[in-house]
């Protein structure tokens, strides 16, 4: 009887067993998809870094390199008798301050002062040769002219080789030209026979041994030479004739700025570790300077002819580079910058800025659109200058 019993349902049990087998055999095959899935998006991103960390490498390398060049030949100079000549042509030119900027690079640094009405500074003076008393009166005036020098130029050495050894060019190519040239004279590049530059900002507020700017087209550490107050009654002139091409300024804006879903969100997360040393009251407040930075196309000639480009590649076909290091003798017009870059497995090409110690990578499509899509802080934040000056300072003066 019980053998009857365990045939009738023999069946039944193959049939559960073979169903057990084909769902255990379903989810086997369904985690292999999602970890093949998953192994592509990771195996992308680690392409990405790779790519970053190399392109990094080779920046550091390459400024490493020119740095050891220019002290050999300024050590070089400094050991050279001077002739007659030279001692009646040199003047004491030192540094009285630094800028300490919400532009932490060249890259996204105005191409013209007060585009960027929210774009802050501080300038703090050297107390040893600029008492606080020199200051007395200044924040009278709107605004104030700024001589400063160029002294990230990536081609500083050769100031220091004879005229006959410098290769220095004539003739620099200007964004509003589609990189066309023109004489370095009818620009206002920052590579210059001297690379002195001449900027105007607003002038926010003074305390003791510092102004605080607005409107400013000047990197972190720019060294000061001098301030002179702005006086509309002279410095500007009605009727000033400028080329054609220097208006042709559509060409520089961008058609609008968009922030991704999460990206308040994530600026928000970043805000804890960098307002200690921002020069912003909120992360509103660094989010409206992102898109009014974002406004105009930072990008370089190279980078706006070839937008999806991938990164070249050396000779050796090692570590690859923005394309801008090909062209180092850009017009002040495209501001210097080393936009950086990232190239992804569908050709998007995700560019990098550095504003306030944050890394915010952004996208821009064929129509000129600018999609901001993420914001991270960035590690030079995290070991910079401990003194540097932020809005809690400036609270009062700006109430």
């Amino acid at each position: 009887m019980g053998s009857t019993v365990n045939s009738k349902w023999l069946p039944v049990t193959t049939t559960i067993t073979v169903a057990l087998a084909l769902l255990s055999a379903s989810t086997a095959a369904i985690s292999l998809y999602f970890c093949r899935k998953k192994s592509k998006v990771l195996y992308s991103k680690i392409q990405e870094l790779e790519i970053s960390l190399n392109s990094c490498m080779q920046k550091s390398a390459a400024e490493r390199q020119g740095r050891i060049r220019a002290q050999q030949d300024l050590r070089k100079t400094l050991a050279q008798p001077k002739s007659e000549n030279l001692e009646q042509a040199s003047y004491p030119m030192t540094p009285i301050g630094v800028v300490q900027s919400c532009f932490s690079t060249r890259n996204g640094t105005p191409r013209q002062p007060l585009l960027v009405p929210l774009a802050r500074a501080c300038l703090v003076f050297d107390s040893a040769r600029v008492p606080p008393a020199s200051l007395e009166g200044l924040v009278e005036y709107s605004h104030c002219w700024i001589i400063y020098v160029f002294h990230l130029n990536t081609d500083l050495v050769k100031l220091w080789k004879h005229p006959s050894r410098s290769k220095f060019k004539a003739k620099v190519r200007v964004p509003r030209l589609k990189g066309g040239k023109m004489g370095v004279f009818a620009t206002r590049s920052p590579h210059r026979p001297c690379p002195i530059g001449l900027t105007v900002a607003k002038v926010e507020a003074v305390q003791g041994n510092m102004v605080l700017l607005s409107g400013v087209d000047l990197v972190d550490g720019t060294p000061i030479l001098d301030i002179k107050p702005y006086l509309p009654y002279c410095d500007s002139i009605q009727g000033a004739a400028v080329p054609e091409w220097v208006m042709v300024d559509n060409m520089l804006a961008v058609a609008s700025v968009n922030f991704s879903e999460g990206f308040s969100s994530s600026l928000s997360d970043c805000w804890e570790t960098a307002k200690k040393k921002s020069l912003y009251a909120s992360p509103d407040e660094l989010q409206c300077l992102i898109k009014q930075v974002l406004s105009w196309d930072i990008r370089s000639i190279s980078q706006r002819n070839q937008p999806h480009d991938p990164l070249i590649k050396t000779g050796n076909g090692e570590a690859p580079h923005s394309a801008l290091d090909s062209n180092q003798n850009q017009d002040q017009e495209a501001s210097d910058n080393e936009n950086s870059q990232v190239c992804h497995p569908s050709g998007d090409v995700t560019y990098h800025l550095i504003l306030e110690g944050m890394d915010v990578s952004y996208r821009i499509d064929f129509n000129g659109n600018v999609i901001v899509e993420n914001v991270v802080v960035s590690p030079d934040i995290l070991n910079g200058n401990q003194n540097r000056s932020s809005f809690l300072m400036w609270r009062d003066e700006l109430s």
